[in-house]
């Protein structure tokens, strides 16, 4: 182990500035599946269906070029969008399931 006085300065503070910024990707995060957990009910009072694939297609777009034009690789971004719309459909499917019962 290193002892901290061993380690740069500007090291700690980009560790610092990476927890700060993975504290607000995950309360982000939380914000984002209240909205989405609100979605799949109003999905379920509508009877929709909890997958949308063309909004998807539009979102991935969407994030795309968002990452493009930050410089962060497009396949990274749809991977990573991928990932968090599986998890919102899966609530979703939770939540039209409950709504039947």
């Amino acid at each position: 182990m290193t002892a901290l006085q061993d380690v740069p300065e500007e090291l700690l503070l980009l560790r610092k500035s990476i927890d700060n910024i993975d504290a607000a990707i995950i309360h982000m995060l939380a914000e984002r599946f209240r909205c989405t957990q609100r979605v799949g009910a109003l999905k379920a009072e509508a009877n929709l269906p909890p997958a949308d694939p063309e909004r998807e297609k539009q979102q991935i777009d969407r994030l795309r070029n968002l990452a493009a034009a930050a410089e962060l690789d497009p396949e990274f971004a749809e991977k990573f969008l991928g990932f968090v719309v599986r998890e919102v459909i899966r609530h979703h499917e939770v939540i039209r399931q409950a709504a039947k019962t």
